[in-house]
């Protein structure tokens, strides 16, 4: 499909920096979510349900709520490359993460229903980013006003679960 090396910075805002370059540069799309997929369930899995209840610092996220996180922005920037590789144009708002984790209810499910909803949100993303063309997934649209490709958008959701990951390892554990 496309690896991440492929991806300009004029197709998302640089913000995003921070999570697509945690993905290797010569590292397909595809292969970034598929190996995130499974490193994902192996990782939570392994965590205690004291472990995934556990906040490092008053007012921050459990392991849970983070991992719900991580589904809840997979579902939009999967919906956005949707738009984009449509052809729709019109601009996307953003998102107050904060308040989607705050009325999540992560803390209250098992970590298998999470898990469970994982999975299916990756799988659907999986499907998405395989029915894109070559030129589809290299649309620029609009979502909180800063440009974004469908290509962009899969790596964004790829690095950003090895950023969240990557901060449980060294802050909660």
């Amino acid at each position: 499909m496309t690896t991440r090396g492929e991806v300009q910075e004029p197709e998302y805002n640089t913000y995003y920096n921070q999570y697509i370059s945690q993905v290797p540069e010569d590292t397909d799309l595809l292969e970034a979510l598929q190996s995130g997929l499974d490193f994902t369930v192996s990782f939570y899995n392994g965590l205690s349900e004291e472990q995934l209840l556990l906040r490092y610092a008053p007012g921050k996220w459990t392991p849970k709520e983070v991992l719900l996180h991580l589904i809840d922005t997979e579902r939009i920037f999967s919906y956005r490359a949707l738009r984009f590789s449509r052809m729709d144009a019109t601009p996307l708002q953003g998102f107050e993460q904060d308040d989607f984790v705050a009325s999540s209810n992560a803390n209250e499910r098992t970590i298998s229903s999470l898990l469970e909803e994982y999975a299916s949100v990756r799988l659907a993303s999986l499907s998405l980013f395989t029915s894109m063309t070559k030129e589809t997934v290299r649309v620029i649209g609009e979502a909180s006003q800063s440009p974004l490709s469908p290509r962009a958008a899969g790596f964004i959701i790829a690095g950003h679960e090895r950023h969240h990951v990557a901060i449980i390892k060294e802050r909660y554990l």
